[in-house]
C-alpha cells in the first residue's frame, strides 16, 4: 500500500505520489488506473515526485492516458504545496525540476497552508522541435483556422479567433494534427469583457480540462505577439475552473504564472 495525496488547481486535479525515497517512477498502466474516475481515484493526471540534487524534487507529469507531459503549471503548484506543507519550515520559495527545466516557485502562505504559488515558468519559445517544422508558426493557417504555436516546454496551438465554445468539437483533431510531431495542447481564446482573456484548453492526453497553466501562459504570449495585449504586465486569464494571472517578459525570456492551489484528500492505494 502507498499513500497518495489529491490536489487541485482551479479544478485541474491530480494525484500526487512522493517517490523521492525510492526514486522509482510510475508506469503508464498505473497512471491510467489511478486516473480512472470510475474504477480508480480519478484525476486529470498523476504527479510523481522523484529525487534530484539541488532541488526540492523532480516532478514527472503522467497524463490520464498514460503519456508523459513535459510540464504542467497547475500540477507544479500542487507539487509545491505538497512539498512546502510537508517540509516543516514554511519555505517562502523552492526550486522544482521539471521537463522544462528547474523552476523557481514563490509561495504565499495563509496561516499554516499554502494559498497561492507564483511560478517562473521559463521562456516562451517560438522555435522548438515540438512545434510545426521547428517554428516559428505565428498567425498561420491550420485547417482553415489561424493559430500560433508556442512552446512552454510543452507544445501549444493558440487560436485567438476561435471561441472556447468550439473546443470540444475541434480539439481532438487539432491535438493529433500532423504538424505537431508529439501532438499538442490547443487553446481557444476570446477577450474577457472585464479585461484579460477567457480560455478553454483541449489538453494533450487528457481532453477538456477546467484549467491548464501552461495553456494560459501560451495564450497570453500569443495575444501579446498579435498586439492585442500587453507584455510585462499581469494579465487575468479566466479558465472554466477559475482565474490565473500571467505575465510575459517583452523578449519572451520569462513567463510568470500565479494562481491558487488546494488540498482535497489523502488515502492509500495498492
Amino acid at each position: 500500500m502507498e499513500t497518495f495525496f489529491k490536489y487541485q488547481g482551479l479544478g485541474n486535479d491530480f494525484v500526487v505520489i512522493d517517490r523521492r525515497a525510492s526514486g522509482q517512477d510510475l508506469d503508464a498502466e498505473t497512471s491510467r488506473r489511478l486516473c480512472d474516475r470510475h474504477f480508480g481515484i480519478g484525476a486529470d493526471g498523476v504527479l510523481s515526485i522523484l529525487p534530484q540534487a539541488g532541488t526540492a524534487g523532480r516532478m514527472v507529469v503522467h497524463n490520464a492516458d498514460g503519456s508523459i507531459a513535459e510540464m504542467c503549471g497547475n500540477g507544479l503548484r500542487c507539487v509545491v504545496k505538497y512539498i512546502a506543507e510537508h517540509d516543516g519550515s514554511k519555505p517562502r520559495a523552492i526550486d522544482v525540476a521539471t521537463g522544462a527545466g528547474v523552476l523557481n516557485c514563490e509561495i504565499d502562505w495563509q496561516g499554516g497552508e499554502v494559498d497561492k504559488v507564483t511560478v517562473a515558468m521559463g521562456p516562451a519559445r517560438l522555435e522548438a522541435p515540438i512545434l510545426p517544422n521547428g517554428g516559428p508558426f505565428v498567425r498561420q493557417n491550420i485547417d482553415g483556422l489561424v493559430g500560433t504555436a508556442v512552446s512552454m516546454g510543452n507544445p501549444h496551438l493558440v487560436l485567438l479567433d476561435t471561441p472556447p465554445s468550439e473546443a470540444a468539437r475541434l480539439g481532438p483533431g487539432l491535438e493529433h494534427h500532423p504538424l505537431f510531431v508529439q501532438r499538442t495542447n490547443v487553446e481557444f481564446v476570446e477577450p474577457r469583457p472585464e479585461g484579460g482573456l477567457r480560455v478553454t484548453v483541449w489538453e494533450r492526453g487528457v481532453g477538456l480540462t477546467l484549467a491548464c497553466g501552461t495553456g494560459a501562459c501560451a495564450a497570453v504570449v500569443a495575444n501579446a505577439l498579435a498586439g492585442r495585449g500587453p507584455f510585462d504586465q499581469w494579465v487575468p486569464v479566466q479558465l472554466p475552473g477559475g482565474l490565473l494571472e500571467i505575465k510575459v517578459a517583452g523578449d519572451l525570456s520569462q513567463v510568470w504564472l500565479k494562481g491558487p492551489v488546494r488540498f482535497v484528500f489523502e488515502g492509500r492505494v495498492s
